[in-house]
């Protein structure tokens, strides 16, 4: 049986329509790859107070769970687990993203997303926001 991983994840939207994205630093799985902010669900929290958490550890940036809006969720096996993984829209935090992990941050218009290499379970929430956001950028 398959363990199932699941994690939250965040698209950090600024005033431009750009997609905040986060190069996993070397040392972690997949390393090098580009995915959204967030992280584990730990036991008791929903997803919104695991990713306000997680975005204050991984980007220093105070974010209120009532801003997150759900807009879609990955469901992915690999080879050792099945992540499910919801996204939630992010355009309102406080301070600015800055790397707390040594991970390298990019601002992305969604049309650029998949010029960015990516975790398997990221490309198809690529494809949802290139499509969520025409007409923004």
């Amino acid at each position: 049986m398959t363990k199932t991983i699941l994690v939250a994840a965040a698209a950090l939207i600024n005033s431009e329509g750009r997609i905040l994205l986060a190069q996993r630093p070397v040392g972690k799985s997949m390393a090098g790859l580009w995915e959204f902010p967030g992280g584990k669900i730990e036991p008791g929290e929903t997803p919104e107070m695991a990713l306000a958490r997680e975005l204050q550890e991984e980007l220093r940036i105070g974010v209120d769970p009532m801003h997150l809006k759900p807009m879609t969720f990955a469901s992915h096996s690999y080879e050792e687990f099945h992540l499910l993984m919801p996204l939630f829209e992010l355009k309102e935090w406080a301070g600015l993203p800055e790397p707390a992990e040594g991970q390298e941050l990019a601002w992305v218009y969604p049309r650029d997303l998949h010029r960015y290499p990516a975790p398997a379970a990221d490309v198809p929430l690529f494809d949802f926001l290139v499509d969520h956001m025409k007409g923004e950028n």
